[in-house]
């Protein structure tokens, strides 16, 4: 029988996987099986080759399962990850609504959630202060930063948590992640041939160790992030201002749209919830249930 081992999937590219061993190196696998499903972040069990590399035989049991669905597919982001960064800027434009999706992605793994404001060193930055502070009277951080200046407040908010960047392309992941990771580029090149990728490309998945507790995923660049997976409760639950009214509409069952006696439609009336919030709600909803529909 061959060698087994477990260790950390640091990589993922199409069909290839970088694995970090417990105790040896990072080596290339392939997945034993075609019922498998594998993230970065993931803790597995390889079967060992002759020739240095393995196949995954085994997912060990997640903490956390991270990854974006419409009703018909869905592909895995990240696994074990206990905080979600948002990272946007002002150039490239960014969508308010994705930041709102990575939210509910985050609070339905039970994940705390915060956003970085990244290149607050070009001049348009001070146009986004409106819409950060949005974010913040919702109750999460907010921290303004430039990747190529000074990191230390990134540095602070990923101590000692298992991380994910996320954000649309350009935004500057992979520069905050130069900036907080010693010899990131280097871990490219040796991840890069584990995966036989040739070089890092925009698809690929990387997890960057900063000790023996914290790291941080850097993931592809989205503009879209579908939530079809989600049942209606943990959709509900991502919007942590609907929920004191949640609870005090006249049907338990209340979809929050035209229902009577709906306290969420109120609260809008009243000018307490904006309405894109509840009309965001309801398209989630909506996408939810077609999927569920369907299977």
């Amino acid at each position: 029988m061959a060698p087994s081992a477990t260790g950390l999937v640091t990589a993922t590219w199409r069909r290839r996987y970088a694995v970090r061993l417990d105790e040896g190196p990072t080596i290339g696998c392939v997945l034993r099986g075609r019922s498998l499903a594998v993230a970065c972040g993931d803790r597995v069990r390889v079967v060992l080759a002759a020739g240095g590399d393995g196949a995954i035989e085994e997912v060990l049991p997640r903490g956390t399962l991270l990854y974006r669905s419409d009703v018909h597919r869905e592909k895995l982001i990240a696994a074990n990850v206990t905080q979600v960064l948002g990272i946007v800027a002002p150039d490239p434009p960014y969508d308010d609504e994705l930041v709102q999706r990575w939210i509910v992605a985050a609070e339905s793994n039970g994940c705390a959630f915060a956003l970085i404001a990244n290149k607050s060193d070009l001049p348009g930055f001070a146009r986004l202060a409106p819409r950060l502070d949005a974010f913040r009277a919702l109750g999460y951080p907010v921290v303004s930063v430039s990747a190529r200046g000074d990191v230390a407040p990134v540095r602070s908010l990923v101590a000692g948590k298992r991380n994910i960047f996320i954000g649309q392309s350009g935004m500057g992941k992979s520069t905050l992640i130069n900036a907080l990771v010693p010899g990131a580029q280097a871990r490219v090149g040796e991840v890069s041939a584990s995966l036989q990728a040739g070089r890092h490309t925009t698809s690929e998945t990387t997890l960057y160790e900063l000790d023996r507790i914290a790291w941080i995923i850097d993931s592809p660049g989205m503009k879209e992030f579908g939530l079809a997976h989600l049942p209606a409760a943990a959709i509900m639950h991502g919007f942590v201002d609907l929920r004191p009214f949640a609870g005090r509409c006249r049907f338990r069952d209340c979809r929050h749209a035209a229902e009577p006696g709906c306290a969420v439609q109120e609260a809008v009336e009243r000018g307490e919830i904006k309405p894109w919030r509840v009309e965001l709600l309801q398209d989630l909803l909506a996408a939810s249930e077609q999927r569920a529909r369907l299977r």
